[in-house]
């Protein structure tokens, strides 16, 4: 289970909190790739594995310091910092005030104790959820590297920014017209990352299907698009209605805290994608395909 994982990835991070952690390392203990582990952390915890890290490292810092004679410049250092001027920054930000104002009696600063997490099952509501299964696939697409740390990262905004370059650069529709009118459907296709990998990547595309124009293929190929090919495999779709990006990232917590808790699937490593319909039912923002196995 999702949730007994990413405990475990927390009892690893607390044993090691004073040295420099490597995220690959933890995905490898709780069996999970790196991608993945920076997925199902953010969606069941609320926030990145980074800003874990840094708000726990920021809270003991700030207890040794008040406890302890240690200096500014040895706390900045323990707690992983490459000097004392971005330990302060980062510990003004956090706290309200600077390291050494925490040396002084009566100084306010916060706490952030370790998470433990906890399954809480609440009646009443309903995910529906369908599963498919899809031979592999191909897809026309416009495809950039991301790092992974960005993933749910709530002010970050690459993916969506990408969508907009794409589409100011006019590099869309070109790529829609490919197929005839009423199958313009365009996929936001996700890898799946290997175990070394720091990086994703995220495509916007088209699926090659029977009612795809081959013949101009070639030239987009040359002209920097890309082919992107799935592997045989189920999915669980989810219809996401709104209107915007939310409805997505809600799902996907849903996903990680009711689906895969309740129904015995998990996550494969496998493309995931949404599909944003040419003519979508009312109020359908997307529908997303996540590629599962039962277990």
């Amino acid at each position: 289970m999702s949730i007994q994982l990413i405990q475990q990835a927390i009892h690893y991070i607390e044993e090691h909190i004073y040295e420099e952690i490597s995220y690959t390392e933890v995905a490898k203990r709780v069996h999970m790739s790196n991608y993945n582990f920076h997925r199902t952390f953010s969606f069941i915890v609320g926030m990145t594995t980074n800003e874990y890290i840094r708000k726990r490292r920021l809270t003991l810092a700030a207890r040794e310091l008040q406890t302890t004679n240690i200096s500014v410049m040895d706390a900045a250092y323990k707690y992983g910092y490459e000097s004392p001027e971005s330990f302060s920054k980062a510990f003004l930000r956090f706290h309200g005030s600077t390291p050494k104002q925490a040396k002084q009696k009566g100084a306010k600063l916060h706490l952030f104790n370790p998470l433990v997490i906890k399954i809480i099952l609440e009646g009443g509501s309903i995910m529906d959820y369908r599963i498919e299964h899809r031979e592999s696939q191909q897809f026309v697409a416009l495809v950039k590297s991301f790092p992974n740390e960005i993933i749910n990262d709530d002010n970050d905004h690459s993916i969506p920014d990408f969508w907009t370059e794409c589409s100011e650069k006019n590099l869309i529709e070109p790529m829609k017209l490919l197929c005839i009118k009423g199958k313009r459907d365009l996929y936001g296709l996700c890898s799946p990352v290997k175990d070394s990998e720091t990086h994703f990547n995220y495509g916007i595309g088209i699926l090659i299907d029977e009612n795809f124009d081959r013949t101009k293929l070639e030239g987009f190929i040359k002209n920097g698009y890309s082919i992107w090919k799935t592997e045989s495999t189920d999915y669980a779709v989810f219809k996401c209605f709104g209107s915007d990006g939310n409805c997505l990232g809600e799902t996907w917590s849903k996903f990680f805290k009711e689906f895969v808790p309740q129904t015995g699937y998990m996550q494969t490593d496998n493309t995931d994608y949404e599909i944003y319909f040419e003519n979508g039912e009312s109020g359908l923002f997307c529908e997303l395909w996540v590629p599962v196995k039962h277990i």
